[in-house]
């Protein structure tokens, strides 16, 4: 019998250009929202308050998801295709952005391109890449992207990349 383990990506695995589908989406739910929102100390009306938001103009005077779950839950969904167990630490976010809103009972779908990786100069056997994360609702909507800097282990079946 031969056991297979559940893993992410080691650092030679990764391709630049590569477009990662990850599958399924979240669907948020209004506790996902007011338990994330409420845990962060995050007490603005815009996700807490029906009341309050459907008295303002915007967004249909809907609630708005916490921007901040959205971009969790983006890196959450890639976790299990692309670092799960090969990451060594997220380095940095850059370049982050909501373009549209999410609402309670929307589907969030996350897509990650490689768009760069190198070997580690002071850490032997591991490398850093560079990851665009992508959110979408169920419409196509782009709803969240931002760049993640990773350091992720190299393969160590295949020598751990220190000579490359």
């Amino acid at each position: 019998m031969t056991d297979v383990v559940q893993r992410g990506l080691w650092f030679e695995e990764y391709q630049e250009g590569t477009r990662y589908l990850h599958r399924p989406g979240r669907t948020v739910t209004e506790a996902d929202d007011v338990v994330f929102t409420t845990l962060t100390m995050n007490t603005q009306p815009l996700h807490l308050d029906a009341h309050w938001s459907s008295q303002q103009g915007g967004f249909g005077g809907q609630r708005l998801v916490n921007s901040m779950w959205t971009l969790s839950t983006v890196v959450g969904l890639s976790v299990s295709q692309l670092t799960l167990g090969t990451i060594v630490a997220n380095l940095g976010f850059t370049e982050i952005s909501f373009p549209n809103p999410m609402f309670h009972g929307d589907t969030l779908y996350a897509e990650t391109v490689c768009v760069g990786k190198r070997l580690s100069k002071s850490r032997p056997g591991q490398g850093i890449v560079e990851l665009e994360h992508i959110g979408r609702n169920q419409k196509g909507d782009v709803v969240c992207k931002a760049v993640r800097s990773t350091l992720v282990q190299c393969d160590p079946e295949a020598g751990g990349a220190q000579n490359q």
